[in-house]
């Protein structure tokens, strides 16, 4: 499989599971929200669509203004084909990832590597969730990690691995640290001897850009996903070298222990 509309062609025609014709979307979610963490001077604000299929919820991430609140009524209760067919980029990722996470839920998952990410505070928890990720990361010191998508843990994460952090954003112009962070992701992808990137590539449409840079220049990816986790999953060995999966509800929505998910190629294949 080579990218996204492969994969979603594939559901459509049954090839993962249960046709989507006969399934319906229970609910569509909008969540909005803004974190800053302490001693840091970046505002992070995300935006996510959720979708719920029966005992699954499938996210992703999105740009400010591409999906409207009013999506929760204007999508609730439709056909999941119709969503995977017709919606907004971020409403078709979130409905297929739901799709996917209900037909291998990652809590059965038999290559999956449970992490508890501990209760506490909002920097405890991110320090917990960027260091599994990191964890991931087979290095050697000095290494230029390419990080899609940026957040502060993360950068250090990969740093006190030995790694040195390229960094780019969309969002973002500097660390707290005062990193440069580029918004072109071809400066970090064509110079990098391995790449971290956010599941959020798969909402504004550059997922597949990276997992085909990476697998043309054979270095190595690992996507730390809250979107479209099952989705990234999907290209474990295509591409995908590790993947740190977060299902909803996401860390920061709670400071009760949670889990995520860590595979790596090789244990999933």
């Amino acid at each position: 499989m080579k990218n996204t509309d492969e994969l979603l062609a594939g559901v459509l025609a049954g090839e993962h599971g249960p046709r989507p014709d006969g399934l319906v979307a229970t609910s569509v979610f909008w969540v909005h929200h803004g974190t800053r963490l302490a001693g840091g001077n970046t505002t992070y604000l995300n935006q996510y669509v959720l979708v719920r299929l029966g005992g699954a919820f499938g996210g992703c991430a999105f740009e400010a203004g591409e999906v409207d609140p009013s999506v929760c009524r204007d999508a609730s209760g439709t056909p999941l084909d119709t969503l995977l067919r017709e919606a907004p980029r971020p409403l078709r990722i979130a409905a297929l990832d739901a799709y996917l996470g209900a037909a291998r839920p990652h809590r059965e998952a038999v290559a999956a590597e449970r992490v508890t990410l501990p209760a506490g505070t909002p920097e405890i928890r991110a320090r917990a969730r960027d260091e599994a990720i990191a964890g991931l990361l087979d290095i050697p010191a000095g290494a230029r990690v390419a990080l899609i998508g940026v957040v502060d843990p993360l950068v250090a994460a990969i740093r006190e691995r030995g790694g040195t952090p390229l960094l780019c954003d969309f969002n973002l112009r500097t660390t707290r640290w005062g990193d440069p962070v580029a918004d072109d992701m071809h400066e970090v992808l064509d110079t990098a001897d391995a790449v971290v990137a956010t599941g959020m590539t798969l909402g504004n449409g550059s997922f597949d850009t990276v997992v085909a840079r990476c697998r043309e220049r054979g270095v190595p990816l690992v996507v730390y996903a809250q979107s479209g986790s099952a989705v990234a999953r999907a290209f474990l060995g295509a591409g995908v070298t590790a993947l740190s999966a977060e299902p909803f509800p996401f860390s920061q929505f709670s400071a009760e222990p949670t889990t995520l998910y860590r595979y790596r190629a090789a244990a999933a294949a």
